[in-house]
């Protein structure tokens, strides 16, 4: 099985007990998390962990070893596995019914690889998982502690249309929650965190291109789904005024925003494992460019 060439050289570690207060929000893009990934061990390794975190898709995903204080272990686990096929591939499809074992993740693969559990559930540190109701269409946020199972939240929050089976809690069924929330935005601006670092997995120039209607979409969900299918239907403009919302929050300082420092090239399902590992490089090295200015905004 094929594995990224540079292991040796990713960070590994425990991050420092300072709790910085302050909200993290983390966009999704599927492997585009690598990018997050390599912020995110940048900002423990520089004791930057903040006190709440919210994820959505491959940002709840990304969030879990942050929130338990692991430096290297989502990149490890990434790179490691990306090409075994329980984990991407048949194998997830046979036994999870979706792109992404997550019954391999949290079982095998964690095994192997443990989440600090102790740190995870600190109260002192809130985390919150993004996932879309399929029948409302709306985005529900499910925070640990609160919510009847965590993992199964980020589950749901990271698991694909179209290709995937949604996931059950509680007796309602959820697909990812990028579909109905790219960034949640306005849940981020009623909390009582005052200070709010937002890491974007596309360059500050990246606009979705308007595409025709997504017949797609009507196929898969227009008949039992209607409300989710409208989601999909609009998401290219949501997500284009939703960026120009942040931008000008950002200019009126009340946010601060992370974005990749380049254009990020790589597809919704890159197989090529040294272009993800560059991706995490990109975002650690981001990271570390921005740790003074993180904690001057954070000290305001």
């Amino acid at each position: 099985m094929k594995t990224y060439t540079g292991l040796d050289d990713l960070p590994r570690g425990t991050a420092s007990r300072k709790i910085t207060k302050g909200l993290l929000v983390l966009e999704g893009g599927a492997w585009r998390g690598m990018y997050t990934q390599g912020v995110l061990d940048a900002m423990m390794e520089d004791d930057l962990n903040l006190s709440a975190v919210i994820g959505v898709s491959a940002g709840a995903l990304s969030g879990l070893s942050y929130v338990s204080g692991q430096i290297g272990r989502s990149i490890h686990l990434n790179l490691l596995y990306r090409h075994d096929p329980n984990y991407f591939g048949r194998g997830a499809i046979l036994k999870d019914h979706g792109v992404t074992g997550f019954s391999y993740l949290f079982g095998k693969m964690s095994e192997e690889w443990p989440l600090d559990e102790d740190r995870f559930y600190d109260p002192n540190r809130r985390f919150v998982a993004v996932a879309t109701n399929i029948d409302t269409g709306e985005a529900e946020y499910f925070e640990k502690g609160k919510c009847s199972d965590i993992f199964k939240a980020i589950q749901a929050s990271a698991t694909v249309p179209y290709v995937s089976e949604a996931v059950e809690i509680d007796g309602k069924r959820y697909l990812d929650g990028g579909i109905a929330q790219k960034i949640p935005l306005d849940w981020a601006l009623e909390q009582p965190e005052e200070k709010i670092i937002l890491i974007r997995t596309r360059d500050r120039n990246y606009r979705k291109p308007l595409k025709a209607t997504n017949r797609v979409a009507k196929l898969e969900y227009g008949r039992k789904y209607p409300n989710l299918m409208y989601d999909l239907y609009e998401e290219q403009e949501h997500y284009n005024i939703l960026i120009s919302r942040i931008e000008q929050l950002e200019a009126a300082g009340r946010l601060f925003v992370l974005a990749p420092s380049q254009p990020v090239t790589i597809s919704r399902f890159e197989g090529n494992i040294e272009e993800l590992g560059n991706l995490y490089w990109l975002g650690y090295s981001d990271g570390k460019a921005a740790t003074d200015a993180m904690k001057e905004y954070l000290a305001k």
